[in-house]
């Protein structure tokens, strides 16, 4: 019944316990390691269920080159680089809720909400595009994603007052409406012509859909880029009917190179011309009466400066009579006080082989006699009841603007347009204004417009039926319009704020965004004043010169001041380089003019078109290609003789003759270039 067990080393136990209790006490320790063991078992399995679980996750919120997190994504290209990243400032991701069916991942809700988010993965041979949509679920909430810029150069978006290439982003600016706007007076603006659309250095391009209530912002101090969609505080209106939810939906597109990425966005989401035109307009230069004369022509002037364009034997591509021939504006015929015998004028023109276009505009003074016509048939834009129509302010007074949403307003402009044309014989027009700027900040239309640039569309279309010769400087989606886009006014000034600088920057960007047919405005500015280089009302004559040369080297040319303002070397400068633009530029531009309806190419080009590896390239901003064949260097100092020049790798003659045969890029440092010289050189 009892036991006697040993006890220590020295000698047996002499109190000894009864063998249950002693058997009871040694299992504790036995019960409590199995049950440490089964805990540390069952840890070890949801831990490894854990990790196979982030496993999956890890690998749903991949979807080939792009990475999700709750707080954004990035994109690689095929090297593995970061090309691309954006974070989401509107809310958290609540990545529990995200799933993944196919080549599209979608999630469900963010930290605080439900709202609709999907990552869609389209492969098209080298080039990968992901769809990205952030839709709210409740009314009036904004959506901001923010773009990392600082690892690329950036084109594209919009003309702009202070213009460089590639953007050159200063400041804070909190998201606002990205709609056309006269940047002329409204230097902080986004430019008359504009697309939604940028396009960087690293063969990564986006495009913000149609769809979105567009906001964009900025912040050089994070060097990022704001993309915002919001109905609150902005002309976007939601579709009648439709709750205010904001959506944020672009398109991200990577490639092998800047080129071929374009080339691929150009192809497949912009509109293209379906005509080239008037082949006269290519050749020989427009002559504008509005720098010369401003308001202040008539019928003697207009005879005179053709008179003095013949008499100095220069070519005309056709005469554009400026601002302002109409006694009011928003009248349609000639003010007999200035032009007392219009058909006899036009008449005469036409006998002394000249073609007439005239300016106009969508405006209808109060003061006109066709305001109460307007009034009476509804045809202007209207408050934001539509009972009442909108007054306007704008360069010229104040009165209302029609209505091209309107089948009855677009009949009566055209209406008033088919009769100049058939009474004189009007060529075309130059079709001022169309920003939506001159909009009221809320307003109605007969067609309810979503975005308000929809009414810069609208407007350019009425160029459609003159477009051989017609010019708009404004356009959004209207690169099938087919005409001739003019940047907005320059003043007769050598910098970067609509100046002579601004000019390359501004050509390149509008090419970029699909406008190939490009009036790059008076040569020698718009001589307005207190915005005039020099000593009289005249440009400077260097700068006049420096920018007469850079226009030959344009799709098209442009007088208002004429070169005999100044003196006969001023003359002969502009009869060579006249004489240059028909023979050698002309010829090349209309060959890519052909080839624009197919492709959308850009005729003007960057330099990094044809040397897409090259980082000096991306940041050129003085110098262009025609095509691939034919670079441009103008100078563009004051009191210059030489320029730095950046010749591209290949097998190059300059104008003087040279022969450069260069494997790698090279730099010429104080080329000269004397004043009546621009440097270029052809591809061999």
């Amino acid at each position: 019944m009892y036991q006697v067990v040993p006890g220590g080393a020295g000698g047996t136990v002499t109190n000894a316990t009864p063998i249950k209790q002693k058997l009871k006490r040694d299992a504790r320790p036995l019960v409590v390691a199995s049950v440490l063991g089964l805990v540390l078992v069952i840890a070890a399995v949801t831990a490894w269920c854990y990790y196979i679980g982030s496993l999956r996750k890890a690998e749903l919120l991949k979807t080939e080159l792009l990475d999700l997190n709750k707080d954004g994504y990035i994109i690689r290209n095929q090297a593995g680089a970061i090309v691309f990243r954006m974070s989401f400032r509107s809310g958290t991701l609540d990545l529990d809720s995200c799933s993944k069916e196919g080549e599209i991942l979608s999630c469900g809700r963010t930290s605080d909400r439900k709202l609709k988010f999907f990552i869609q993965t389209v492969f098209d041979n080298t080039v990968q595009c992901y769809r990205v949509r952030w839709e709210e679920l409740v009314p009036s909430l904004p959506v901001e994603h923010a773009m990392t810029y600082n690892v690329s150069h950036w084109y594209g978006g919009a003309e702009t007052a202070i213009q460089h290439w590639p953007i050159s982003i200063s400041g804070q600016q909190a998201p606002k409406p990205f709609v056309t706007s006269d940047i002329y007076s409204n230097r902080n603006g986004f430019g008359g012509i504009l697309e939604r659309y940028w396009l960087s250095s690293n063969a990564t391009a986006i495009k913000i859909n149609d769809s979105v209530p567009f906001h964009l912002g900025w912040n050089d101090t994070e060097k990022t880029m704001y993309f915002q969609a919001r109905y609150h505080d902005t002309p976007y209106k939601p579709n009648p009917g439709e709750a205010p939810c904001a959506e944020l939906s672009y398109r991200v597109c990577v490639g092998l190179d800047v080129t071929s990425i374009h080339k691929y966005m150009v192809r497949r989401y912009f509109n293209k011309p379906n005509k080239v035109p008037s082949k006269a307009m290519f050749r020989h230069p427009i002559w504008s009466t509005w720098a010369l004369h401003k308001t202040d022509i008539d019928q003697e002037k207009l005879l005179k400066f053709a008179a003095n364009i013949r008499k100095h034997g220069f070519n005309c591509s056709h005469l554009e009579l400026d601002d302002r021939y109409t006694n009011r504006y928003g009248e349609f015929d000639f003010d007999l006080a200035k032009f007392p015998n219009a058909t006899a004028m036009f008449q005469k023109l036409k006998t002394d082989g000249f073609l007439v276009s005239l300016w106009t505009h969508p405006f209808v003074n109060y003061d006109s006699e066709n305001f109460h016509t307007c009034v009476e048939r509804g045809l202007f834009v209207r408050e934001p009841t539509g009972r009442l129509p909108a007054l306007v302010s704008w360069w010229n007074g104040i009165g209302g603007i029609l209505d091209f949403t309107n089948p009855e307003a677009r009949d009566w402009f055209a209406s008033h347009l088919r009769s100049l044309r058939s009474k004189y014989g009007v060529s075309s027009f130059k079709l001022d204004a169309g920003e939506t700027n001159y909009l009221p900040w809320q307003f109605s239309t007969k067609t309810p417009l979503r975005d308000p640039s929809t009414f810069t569309r609208r407007y350019t279309e009425m160029a459609i039926p003159y477009n051989e010769r017609a010019e708009l400087r404004s356009g959004y989606q209207s690169q099938n319009i087919s005409c001739f886009f003019r940047p907005i006014d320059r003043d007769s000034v050598w910098g970067y704020e609509l100046g002579l600088k601004s000019l390359i920057p501004t050509v390149l960007t509008i090419s970029i965004l699909g406008y190939q047919f490009i009036l790059p405005d008076m040569i020698g500015g718009n001589a307005y004043l207190n915005r005039t280089d020099g000593e009289r009302t005249l440009p400077d004559r260097e700068l006049y010169i420096r920018w007469l040369e850079l226009s030959a080297f344009m799709p098209s040319m442009q007088f208002s001041i004429p070169p005999w303002e100044y003196d006969n070397e001023v003359v002969e400068i502009a009869r060579k380089y006249t004489a240059i633009h028909e023979s050698i530029v002309a010829p090349r531009v209309l060959e890519l003019a052909g080839e624009v309806l197919d492709t959308g190419d850009p005729i003007i080009r960057p330099l990094w078109w044809i040397a897409t590896g090259d980082e000096t390239a991306y940041k050129i901003d003085s110098q262009f290609l025609i095509g691939d064949d034919l670079m441009v260097a103008p100078v563009l100092e004051p009191g210059k003789q030489e320029r730095d020049i950046y010749l591209p790798a290949g097998h190059w003659r300059s104008y003087k003759g040279e022969r450069f045969d260069i494997k790698e890029p090279l730099h010429l440092t104080d080329y000269p270039v004397d004043l009546d010289e621009i440097a270029y050189f052809v591809w061999v």
